[in-house]
Protein backbone atom coordinates (compact mmCIF):
# COMPACT_ATOMS: atom_id res chain seq x y z
CA UNK A 1 0.00 0.00 0.00
CA UNK A 2 1.10 3.57 -0.66
CA UNK A 3 3.14 4.70 2.40
CA UNK A 4 1.48 8.12 2.14
CA UNK A 5 -1.94 6.60 2.78
CA UNK A 6 -3.44 7.98 6.03
CA UNK A 7 -3.53 4.49 7.60
CA UNK A 8 -0.09 3.33 6.43
CA UNK A 9 1.43 3.33 9.92
CA UNK A 10 -1.58 1.57 11.44
CA UNK A 11 -1.43 -1.13 8.78
CA UNK A 12 2.29 -1.77 9.28
CA UNK A 13 1.96 -2.09 13.05
CA UNK A 14 -1.14 -4.26 12.72
CA UNK A 15 0.48 -6.66 10.25
CA UNK A 16 3.67 -6.94 12.30
CA UNK A 17 1.94 -7.54 15.63
CA UNK A 18 -0.41 -10.13 14.13
CA UNK A 19 2.56 -11.93 12.58
CA UNK A 20 4.40 -11.94 15.91
CA UNK A 21 1.30 -13.24 17.70
CA UNK A 22 0.95 -16.10 15.21
CA UNK A 23 4.52 -17.15 16.00
CA UNK A 24 3.48 -17.27 19.64
CA UNK A 25 0.52 -19.53 18.89
CA UNK A 26 2.76 -21.80 16.83
CA UNK A 27 5.10 -22.11 19.83
CA UNK A 28 2.18 -23.33 21.95
CA UNK A 29 1.21 -25.93 19.35
CA UNK A 30 4.80 -27.19 19.23
CA UNK A 31 4.69 -27.66 23.00
CA UNK A 32 1.50 -29.70 22.66
CA UNK A 33 2.99 -31.85 19.87
CA UNK A 34 6.08 -32.55 21.97
CA UNK A 35 4.04 -33.49 25.03
CA UNK A 36 5.09 -30.48 27.10
CA UNK A 37 1.43 -29.52 27.43
CA UNK A 38 -1.54 -31.86 27.65
CA UNK A 39 -3.82 -31.62 24.61
CA UNK A 40 -6.83 -32.67 26.71
CA UNK A 41 -6.25 -29.78 29.10
CA UNK A 42 -7.65 -26.32 28.31
CA UNK A 43 -4.45 -24.58 29.39
CA UNK A 44 -2.75 -24.52 25.93
CA UNK A 45 -5.67 -22.56 24.48
CA UNK A 46 -5.80 -20.30 27.53
CA UNK A 47 -2.08 -19.55 27.40
CA UNK A 48 -2.23 -18.76 23.69
CA UNK A 49 -5.27 -16.48 24.07
CA UNK A 50 -3.84 -14.48 26.96
CA UNK A 51 -0.29 -14.24 25.64
CA UNK A 52 -1.33 -13.21 22.13
CA UNK A 53 -3.72 -10.60 23.48
CA UNK A 54 -1.01 -9.12 25.71
CA UNK A 55 1.49 -8.83 22.85
CA UNK A 56 -0.99 -7.36 20.38
CA UNK A 57 -2.34 -4.80 22.84
CA UNK A 58 1.17 -3.92 23.99
CA UNK A 59 2.18 -3.00 20.43
CA UNK A 60 -1.03 -1.14 19.60
CA UNK A 61 -1.14 0.77 22.89
CA UNK A 62 2.47 1.89 22.55
CA UNK A 63 1.98 3.13 18.97
CA UNK A 64 -1.48 4.64 19.47
CA UNK A 65 -1.88 5.34 23.21
CA UNK A 66 -5.13 7.30 22.84
CA UNK A 67 -6.97 4.56 20.96
CA UNK A 68 -9.64 2.33 22.46
CA UNK A 69 -8.84 -1.42 22.35
CA UNK A 70 -11.42 -4.22 22.49
CA UNK A 71 -10.10 -7.69 23.32
CA UNK A 72 -11.97 -10.89 24.08
CA UNK A 73 -10.06 -11.85 27.25
CA UNK A 74 -9.54 -10.46 30.78
CA UNK A 75 -6.88 -11.44 33.29
CA UNK A 76 -9.06 -12.98 36.04
CA UNK A 77 -8.05 -16.57 35.35
CA UNK A 78 -4.34 -15.67 35.34
CA UNK A 79 -4.59 -13.76 38.61
CA UNK A 80 -6.17 -16.81 40.25
CA UNK A 81 -3.78 -19.42 38.85
CA UNK A 82 -0.06 -18.82 39.43
CA UNK A 83 1.01 -21.76 37.28
CA UNK A 84 -1.01 -20.48 34.34
CA UNK A 85 0.30 -16.96 34.94
CA UNK A 86 3.92 -18.13 34.91
CA UNK A 87 3.42 -20.17 31.74
CA UNK A 88 1.82 -17.20 29.99
CA UNK A 89 4.56 -14.83 31.12
CA UNK A 90 7.28 -17.22 29.95
CA UNK A 91 5.66 -17.35 26.52
CA UNK A 92 5.17 -13.56 26.24
CA UNK A 93 8.78 -12.96 27.28
CA UNK A 94 10.23 -15.36 24.72
CA UNK A 95 8.56 -14.31 21.46
CA UNK A 96 10.27 -11.76 19.21
CA UNK A 97 10.50 -11.16 15.49
CA UNK A 98 13.88 -12.11 14.04
CA UNK A 99 14.16 -8.75 12.26
CA UNK A 100 15.35 -6.17 14.81
CA UNK A 101 13.96 -3.19 12.90
CA UNK A 102 10.50 -4.74 12.75
CA UNK A 103 10.59 -5.83 16.40
CA UNK A 104 11.57 -2.29 17.42
CA UNK A 105 8.24 -1.04 16.04
CA UNK A 106 6.36 -3.26 18.49
CA UNK A 107 6.37 -3.61 22.28
CA UNK A 108 6.44 -6.33 24.92
CA UNK A 109 5.47 -5.95 28.59
CA UNK A 110 8.38 -5.81 31.03
CA UNK A 111 6.64 -7.34 34.06
CA UNK A 112 3.88 -9.82 34.82
CA UNK A 113 1.70 -7.07 36.23
CA UNK A 114 2.09 -4.98 33.08
CA UNK A 115 1.11 -8.02 31.04
CA UNK A 116 -2.05 -8.44 33.11
CA UNK A 117 -2.87 -4.74 32.79
CA UNK A 118 -2.51 -4.90 29.00
CA UNK A 119 -4.87 -7.87 28.83
CA UNK A 120 -7.41 -5.97 30.94
CA UNK A 121 -7.09 -2.90 28.75
CA UNK A 122 -8.75 -4.98 26.04
CA UNK A 123 -11.45 -6.19 28.41
CA UNK A 124 -12.42 -2.57 29.14
CA UNK A 125 -12.65 -1.51 25.47
CA UNK A 126 -15.99 -0.13 24.26
CA UNK A 127 -15.89 0.39 20.47
CA UNK A 128 -18.37 3.24 20.02
CA UNK A 129 -18.91 5.78 17.27
CA UNK A 130 -16.95 8.51 19.06
CA UNK A 131 -13.52 6.87 19.00
CA UNK A 132 -10.87 4.88 17.18
CA UNK A 133 -11.10 1.30 18.34
CA UNK A 134 -8.85 -1.67 17.73
CA UNK A 135 -10.76 -4.96 17.91
CA UNK A 136 -8.88 -8.22 18.35
CA UNK A 137 -9.46 -11.92 18.74
CA UNK A 138 -6.17 -13.50 19.85
CA UNK A 139 -7.22 -17.01 18.75
CA UNK A 140 -10.40 -17.37 16.72
CA UNK A 141 -11.17 -21.08 16.57
CA UNK A 142 -9.99 -22.33 19.95
CA UNK A 143 -11.40 -25.83 19.43
CA UNK A 144 -9.67 -26.29 16.09
CA UNK A 145 -6.50 -24.54 17.25
CA UNK A 146 -5.71 -27.20 19.82
CA UNK A 147 -6.28 -29.90 17.17
CA UNK A 148 -3.75 -28.31 14.84
CA UNK A 149 -6.47 -27.32 12.38
CA UNK A 150 -7.46 -23.90 11.05
CA UNK A 151 -7.54 -20.84 13.32
CA UNK A 152 -6.85 -17.12 13.02
CA UNK A 153 -5.29 -14.24 14.93
CA UNK A 154 -7.49 -11.23 14.16
CA UNK A 155 -7.08 -7.47 14.45
CA UNK A 156 -9.20 -4.64 13.03
CA UNK A 157 -9.26 -0.86 13.27
CA UNK A 158 -12.72 0.71 13.54
CA UNK A 159 -12.97 4.49 13.28
CA UNK A 160 -16.25 6.14 14.32
CA UNK A 161 -18.06 2.85 13.81
CA UNK A 162 -16.58 2.10 10.36
CA UNK A 163 -13.96 -0.57 9.61
CA UNK A 164 -10.76 0.88 8.19
CA UNK A 165 -8.21 -1.94 8.52
CA UNK A 166 -8.58 -5.70 8.90
CA UNK A 167 -5.67 -8.13 9.40
CA UNK A 168 -6.15 -11.87 9.82
CA UNK A 169 -3.16 -14.10 10.45
CA UNK A 170 -3.89 -17.72 9.49
CA UNK A 171 -0.87 -19.80 10.57
CA UNK A 172 -2.19 -23.09 9.17
CA UNK A 173 -3.70 -21.73 5.95
CA UNK A 174 -2.61 -23.77 2.92
CA UNK A 175 -3.42 -22.04 -0.37
CA UNK A 176 -2.03 -24.81 -2.57
CA UNK A 177 -5.20 -26.89 -2.36
CA UNK A 178 -7.48 -24.13 -3.70
CA UNK A 179 -10.24 -24.93 -1.21
CA UNK A 180 -10.00 -24.56 2.54
CA UNK A 181 -10.39 -27.51 4.86
CA UNK A 182 -9.80 -27.82 8.59
CA UNK A 183 -7.17 -30.52 8.08
CA UNK A 184 -5.45 -29.09 4.99
CA UNK A 185 -2.72 -27.16 6.81
CA UNK A 186 0.59 -25.51 5.97
CA UNK A 187 3.04 -27.99 7.48
CA UNK A 188 6.25 -26.38 6.22
CA UNK A 189 5.74 -22.65 6.71
CA UNK A 190 3.95 -20.08 8.83
CA UNK A 191 0.72 -19.77 6.86
CA UNK A 192 -0.66 -16.60 5.33
CA UNK A 193 -1.85 -13.17 6.33
CA UNK A 194 -4.95 -11.75 4.64
CA UNK A 195 -5.56 -8.04 5.12
CA UNK A 196 -7.60 -5.15 3.77
CA UNK A 197 -7.69 -1.37 3.93
CA UNK A 198 -10.95 0.45 3.26
CA UNK A 199 -11.01 1.66 -0.33
CA UNK A 200 -7.67 0.01 -1.17
CA UNK A 201 -8.64 -3.63 -1.70
CA UNK A 202 -7.58 -6.86 0.00
CA UNK A 203 -4.19 -8.54 -0.05
CA UNK A 204 -2.38 -11.72 0.93
CA UNK A 205 1.20 -12.45 1.98
CA UNK A 206 3.09 -15.38 3.37
CA UNK A 207 4.04 -15.01 7.02
CA UNK A 208 7.52 -15.55 8.36
CA UNK A 209 9.64 -14.93 11.43
CA UNK A 210 11.02 -11.48 10.60
CA UNK A 211 10.12 -8.50 8.43
CA UNK A 212 6.88 -8.49 6.50
CA UNK A 213 7.08 -10.32 3.17
CA UNK A 214 5.72 -8.76 -0.06
CA UNK A 215 1.94 -8.75 -0.46
CA UNK A 216 -0.21 -9.61 -3.48
CA UNK A 217 -3.54 -7.93 -4.20
CA UNK A 218 -6.47 -10.32 -4.34
CA UNK A 219 -8.85 -10.44 -7.30
CA UNK A 220 -12.41 -9.23 -6.91
CA UNK A 221 -15.10 -11.86 -6.47
CA UNK A 222 -17.09 -12.72 -9.60
CA UNK A 223 -20.38 -10.83 -9.61
CA UNK A 224 -22.65 -13.80 -10.18
CA UNK A 225 -26.39 -13.51 -10.79
CA UNK A 226 -27.51 -17.15 -10.74
CA UNK A 227 -28.13 -18.97 -7.41
CA UNK A 228 -26.64 -22.14 -8.92
CA UNK A 229 -23.28 -20.39 -8.83
CA UNK A 230 -23.39 -19.77 -5.08
CA UNK A 231 -20.77 -21.67 -3.06
CA UNK A 232 -21.54 -21.72 0.67
CA UNK A 233 -19.13 -21.82 3.59
CA UNK A 234 -20.80 -22.76 6.88
CA UNK A 235 -20.34 -24.64 10.15
CA UNK A 236 -22.50 -27.71 10.73
CA UNK A 237 -21.41 -27.91 14.37
CA UNK A 238 -22.35 -24.32 15.23
CA UNK A 239 -24.46 -23.96 18.36
CA UNK A 240 -25.60 -20.42 17.53
CA UNK A 241 -26.61 -20.82 13.86
CA UNK A 242 -29.70 -22.63 12.52
CA UNK A 243 -28.02 -24.63 9.78
CA UNK A 244 -31.32 -26.32 8.92
CA UNK A 245 -32.68 -22.88 8.04
CA UNK A 246 -29.58 -22.25 5.94
CA UNK A 247 -30.42 -25.38 3.97
CA UNK A 248 -34.03 -24.22 3.51
CA UNK A 249 -32.76 -20.90 2.18
CA UNK A 250 -30.47 -22.60 -0.33
CA UNK A 251 -33.31 -24.85 -1.48
CA UNK A 252 -35.75 -21.94 -1.78
CA UNK A 253 -33.50 -19.87 -4.05
CA UNK A 254 -32.10 -22.87 -5.98
CA UNK A 255 -28.55 -22.81 -4.66
CA UNK A 256 -26.31 -25.88 -4.12
CA UNK A 257 -26.47 -27.48 -0.66
CA UNK A 258 -25.03 -28.74 1.62
CA UNK A 259 -22.16 -26.29 1.99
CA UNK A 260 -18.96 -27.08 0.10
CA UNK A 261 -16.71 -25.87 2.94
CA UNK A 262 -17.20 -26.36 6.68
CA UNK A 263 -15.14 -24.24 9.08
CA UNK A 264 -15.53 -23.76 12.82
CA UNK A 265 -14.06 -20.26 13.24
CA UNK A 266 -16.30 -17.39 12.11
CA UNK A 267 -13.41 -15.27 10.84
CA UNK A 268 -12.10 -18.13 8.71
CA UNK A 269 -15.36 -18.18 6.77
CA UNK A 270 -14.42 -14.72 5.48
CA UNK A 271 -11.04 -16.15 4.53
CA UNK A 272 -12.80 -18.97 2.66
CA UNK A 273 -14.63 -16.31 0.67
CA UNK A 274 -11.42 -14.34 0.06
CA UNK A 275 -9.06 -17.16 -0.96
CA UNK A 276 -10.79 -20.51 -0.37
CA UNK A 277 -13.12 -20.85 -3.33
CA UNK A 278 -16.39 -19.88 -1.60
CA UNK A 279 -18.55 -16.82 -2.23
CA UNK A 280 -21.36 -16.77 0.33
CA UNK A 281 -21.88 -17.11 4.08
CA UNK A 282 -25.18 -16.83 5.94
CA UNK A 283 -25.95 -16.82 9.65
CA UNK A 284 -29.55 -17.32 10.75
CA UNK A 285 -29.38 -17.46 14.56
CA UNK A 286 -31.17 -20.14 16.56
CA UNK A 287 -32.32 -17.52 19.08
CA UNK A 288 -33.90 -14.16 18.31
CA UNK A 289 -31.83 -12.45 21.02
CA UNK A 290 -28.48 -13.66 19.67
CA UNK A 291 -25.94 -11.01 18.65
CA UNK A 292 -22.43 -11.72 17.40
CA UNK A 293 -19.32 -10.53 19.20
CA UNK A 294 -17.39 -7.75 17.47
CA UNK A 295 -14.12 -9.69 17.44
CA UNK A 296 -15.69 -12.60 15.53
CA UNK A 297 -16.39 -10.40 12.49
CA UNK A 298 -14.47 -7.09 12.52
CA UNK A 299 -11.75 -7.16 9.89
CA UNK A 300 -13.08 -10.25 8.14
CA UNK A 301 -16.14 -8.28 7.06
CA UNK A 302 -13.91 -5.57 5.60
CA UNK A 303 -11.90 -8.13 3.63
CA UNK A 304 -15.11 -9.48 2.07
CA UNK A 305 -16.39 -5.99 1.30
CA UNK A 306 -13.14 -4.96 -0.35
CA UNK A 307 -13.47 -7.98 -2.64
CA UNK A 308 -16.91 -6.96 -3.88
CA UNK A 309 -19.21 -8.62 -1.35
CA UNK A 310 -22.05 -6.94 0.50
CA UNK A 311 -22.22 -7.64 4.23
CA UNK A 312 -25.55 -7.04 5.97
CA UNK A 313 -27.94 -8.31 8.61
CA UNK A 314 -30.72 -10.67 7.53
CA UNK A 315 -32.94 -7.74 6.56
CA UNK A 316 -30.29 -6.30 4.26
CA UNK A 317 -29.25 -3.46 6.56
CA UNK A 318 -25.55 -2.46 6.77
CA UNK A 319 -23.63 -3.70 9.83
CA UNK A 320 -22.94 -0.95 12.40
CA UNK A 321 -19.57 -1.48 14.13
CA UNK A 322 -20.01 1.40 16.57
CA UNK A 323 -22.49 -0.08 19.04
CA UNK A 324 -20.15 -1.67 21.56
CA UNK A 325 -18.54 -5.06 22.08
CA UNK A 326 -21.27 -6.86 20.15
CA UNK A 327 -22.88 -6.19 16.79
CA UNK A 328 -25.88 -5.02 18.80
CA UNK A 329 -27.96 -3.82 15.86
CA UNK A 330 -27.28 -6.81 13.64
CA UNK A 331 -29.60 -9.85 13.73
CA UNK A 332 -27.94 -12.55 11.69
CA UNK A 333 -25.75 -11.95 8.67
CA UNK A 334 -25.55 -12.34 4.90
CA UNK A 335 -22.21 -12.10 3.07
CA UNK A 336 -22.37 -12.49 -0.71
CA UNK A 337 -21.33 -10.83 -3.97
CA UNK A 338 -23.21 -7.55 -4.33
CA UNK A 339 -24.84 -8.77 -7.56
CA UNK A 340 -26.80 -11.55 -5.83
CA UNK A 341 -26.95 -10.36 -2.23
CA UNK A 342 -30.51 -9.05 -2.66
CA UNK A 343 -31.75 -12.50 -3.75
CA UNK A 344 -30.52 -13.94 -0.48
CA UNK A 345 -32.19 -11.17 1.56
CA UNK A 346 -35.51 -11.83 -0.17
CA UNK A 347 -35.09 -15.56 0.32
CA UNK A 348 -34.52 -15.12 4.07
CA UNK A 349 -37.71 -13.05 4.32
CA UNK A 350 -39.64 -15.95 2.81
CA UNK A 351 -38.31 -18.76 4.97
CA UNK A 352 -38.30 -17.17 8.46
Amino acid sequence: MDPSHPYAKELEIACLTVQRATLLTKRVLEAVDKGALDKSDSSPVTIADFAAQALIIGAIHRAFPEDDIVGEEDSKALRLNETLLNRTWELVSSIHLDDEESEALLYSPSTKEEMLELIDLGARGTCNRENRSWVLDPVDGTATFINGQQYAVCLALVVNGVQRIGVLGCPNLNLETGRMHEDSVDKNGYGHQIFAVAGQGAFTRRMGRGALLPATKLDQKAQITEPKDLDFVDCAASTSSDITAHGRLASYIGAPWPQSTDLWAAQLRYIAIAVGGCNVSVKIPRKAAYRSKMWDHAGGMLIAQELGCTVSDLAGNPVDCGLGRTLAGCYGMIVAPASIHGRLVEGVKQII
